[in-house]
């Protein structure tokens, strides 16, 4: 299945996409539409087939899926190309940053950062939590994840490596496009291999596939439960293919006008302009 928070009426719901359109989802055990799929998490919600029967939302559109998560943690180095192209060795536990929910933009809105910066792409998949996890095994991470987005960790580079910590360039406000579904594991298994592409004016920068993920959806999630709670509605981000702009020779950064395209197979794809004033 297919879920996400849309614009309807002047207003925002939690919705799940059927063969009618997006229709409304109830906050578990009341007659209330549940304002954003993150409140639809964070109150229990499940998905049954036979029980969505709310309204479809002639004309929604959709926004950030998860406008309020608690968590958003990150991996960086995830990817064998990518850690490559940086000099490193393979790591033998994850690299974990941590952003907040002000970073998080939707699936069609501008990025907008500061000029004079040198902004970067990292094309990403996002792992979304749906029940609460504490010191967990891989066996309960994966029974624990309720879907998965596209993300974009937009990076602010030469804020990033000011100094040895990279969270000056990753959590900016409004630097990070999600969306424009989150997909239920039913649907896709990114263990199996899902492609991962960016495009910056429709110029291919980025291409891989989720198979070759060092440490995968289940492995970071059992292992970021170890040290702090997971709950319905946090985000992992699970890190970026080889091809990023500050690794190039060459550096290339995005300027001011920049179509910054997000796209993973089965999920979905991002639209965004970058605009630095």
């Amino acid at each position: 299945m297919q879920l996400g928070t849309v614009a309807h009426a002047g207003t925002t719901r939690a919705a799940v996409l059927t063969d009618d359109g997006w229709r409304a989802l109830l906050l578990p055990g009341t007659d209330r539409y549940a304002p954003d799929l993150s409140a639809f998490l964070a109150a229990g919600g499940t998905l049954d087939p036979a029980t969505v029967t709310g309204d479809v939302l002639a004309g929604a559109e959709p926004l950030t899926p998860l406008p309020h998560p608690g968590k958003v943690i990150c991996c960086g180095l995830n990817y064998g190309e990518h850690i490559r192209e940086t000099g490193r060795d393979l790591p033998s536990h994850p690299t974990l940053f941590a952003k907040y929910a002000d970073s998080l933009v939707g699936p069609t809105d501008d990025v907008r950062l500061l000029a004079g910066t040198d902004v970067d792409w990292e094309a990403e998949l996002a792992v979304v939590v749906g029940t609460t996890l504490r010191g967990a095994d891989r066996a309960t991470a994966t029974a624990a994840i309720a879907g998965y987005t596209v993300a974009n960790d937009v990076s602010v580079r030469d804020w990033q490596y000011r100094t040895l910590q990279w969270f000056q360039g990753k959590a900016w406000d409004g630097s990070t496009p999600t969306g424009p579904v989150v997909v239920t594991p039913d649907e896709v298994d990114p263990t199996a291999g899902l492609t991962v592409t960016c495009r910056v004016n429709g110029e291919e920068v980025q291409r891989d596939s989720t198979a070759t993920l060092v440490f995968d959806a289940a492995d970071l999630l059992a292992y970021i439960s170890t040290f702090t709670v997971l709950r319905p509605g946090d985000l992992v981000l699970t890190g970026t293919p080889g091809g990023v702009g500050v690794a190039r020779d060459p550096k290339r950064f995005l300027s001011d006008g920049d179509v910054l395209e997000t796209e993973i197979e089965g999920i979905g794809l991002l639209r965004n302009t970058i605009r630095l004033t």
